[in-house]
């Protein structure tokens, strides 16, 4: 399993325990109008505050050199995909770099291999 996977599900794990996991779990497709029931209304609700909850949860664990790469969204399951594909993307560079590295190192003798 890659880190950024078991990042992610630590993440929506913890948003889960908090209650906050509406946001990233379903899109919000109710707009709310004058003919909308109270149940559309309540979900509406929740639905926002899940979102706005989670987005600062996000936010306060994402390091600070990630947050000013992504793009200001304005849905948690946007943000939480950015942070994916930003991880994996930096996993594959680091990968690329080690074994870049690892290829092209020589033995000087001053050390055991």
């Amino acid at each position: 399993m890659r880190k950024c996977d078991t990042w992610s599900e630590q993440v929506k794990f913890h948003l889960g325990v908090l209650g906050f996991d509406l946001a990233v779990l379903e899109d919000n497709f109710v707009a709310i109008t004058n003919s909308s029931s109270e149940e559309e209304m309540l979900y509406h609700k929740q639905w926002e505050r899940s979102n706005r909850l989670s987005l600062i949860f996000l936010r306060m664990i994402v390091a600070n050199n990630i947050k000013t790469t992504i793009s200001q969204t304005g849905t948690a399951k946007e943000y939480l995909m950015f942070v994916e594909e930003y991880l994996r993307f930096a996993n594959k560079s680091l990968n690329d770099a080690l074994l870049a590295q690892l290829t092209t190192i020589k033995y000087d003798g001053s050390r055991g291999m």
